[in-house]
């Protein structure tokens, strides 16, 4: 009798991916004659603190840390165990990366300058939300890491300084998905790759080199019980978007919210509302990178009628409003938005 299981051999030519993050980035790095080797380090520093993190979302109840710390942070939103400890994991790992100038957190109120002197180099600057979403973790919910990464601007004069350029000026950004799987979405300026970790050997591995968010999309991603605080034309595009039989899918963590707009199609809406009156994401730490990223993919993202990727940085935790995802998705909102 003839086995109808594959050999080996066979089982690797049918998408069995055996690309590792580590051999992606090495093979990048390849690609450019003068790279130094830093920001392939920044890249795997996130890697670590992630795969780290996921442990511990993972054994979140078993280990005692779901809950308020009974404390808020620079946002003014409480702040949950998971959120330090996820914190401290991105700050020890970036922070003994020698390529790493500055960090910057959602949770804390400055950044952390590691490297005051920088002649003769270019270093890193890493601005992420270490845990978005995690109050999702008391129902066995998705969260997620954002991260986006800068290079210093000598033009600039002191290195602080490089945490508030714009968006256009991102050299890489990505997401971590802690869900049923820990997915992790990158571009470093030349298309989306994703990754999916296999804990049997602890490593990243690349599951698709070209993502593609589609053009069109039924779906919309939003709080919609924001909707009485928020400005007319946002209610009037929800209207017409129902009317015309789209789905309402929100998940409460924008990682996860975003995933699945990149995966299937639609749009994701924060817009302002009368308690935030300038949105309520982060340019810096979730807008901007998640723009990079559905840029990097085909779609489109904007705060307003201003591209987000264009929206001058002011201050470190600045608020915008979001509407990003599929192209002609986008295009309605801000068909509703120009009336």
């Amino acid at each position: 009798m003839t086995s109808s299981l594959p050999d080996s051999a066979e089982v690797l030519t049918k998408g069995h991916n055996l690309t590792s993050l580590q051999t992606f980035l090495l093979a990048e790095e390849q690609k450019h004659p003068y790279a130094t080797g830093n920001y392939t380090m920044v890249l795997s520093a996130l890697s670590l603190a992630s795969k780290f993190i996921a442990a511990r979302c993972r054994r979140a109840r078993l280990e005692d840390v779901l809950g308020s710390m009974a404390a808020e942070n620079i946002q003014g939103e409480d702040q949950q165990k998971l959120d330090v400890i996820a914190n401290e994991a991105l700050v020890r790992a970036l922070g003994s990366r020698p390529g790493v100038a500055i960090i910057a957190s959602e949770e804390d109120e400055d950044p952390i300058i590691l490297r005051q002197d920088t002649s003769g180099e270019r270093p890193y600057v890493v601005l992420f939300d270490p845990l978005d979403g995690s109050s999702n973790l008391d129902v066995c919910g998705s969260v997620g890491t954002i991260f986006s990464i800068l290079q210093h601007d000598r033009r600039l004069g002191d290195v602080e300084a490089s945490a508030l350029q714009p968006g256009m000026n991102q050299v890489g950004a990505g997401y971590v998905l802690y869900g049923p799987s820990t997915v992790l979405v990158l571009t470093t300026g030349s298309g989306v790759q994703m990754f999916v970790l296999d804990p049997a050997i602890g490593s990243f591995l690349l599951v698709d080199e070209d993502v593609r968010i589609p053009d069109t999309g039924k779906s919309y991603s939003m709080n919609t019980s924001n909707l009485p605080k928020t400005e007319e034309p946002y209610r009037k595009y929800i209207d017409w978007a129902n009317e015309e039989g789209y789905t309402m899918r929100y998940a409460g963590a924008m990682v996860a919210d975003v995933h699945r707009v990149l995966m299937k199609g639609g749009v994701f809406l924060y817009p302002p509302t009368k308690s935030s009156p300038k949105g309520k994401l982060r340019l810096m730490y979730e807008a901007n990178p998640m723009a990079m990223l559905v840029e990097q993919a085909g779609g489109k993202a904007y705060s307003g009628m201003t591209r987000t990727m264009e929206v001058p940085p002011t201050a470190i935790h600045q608020r915008v409003p979001v509407i990003l995802g599929s192209s002609e998705e986008v295009d309605h909102v801000l068909r509703f938005l120009a009336e």
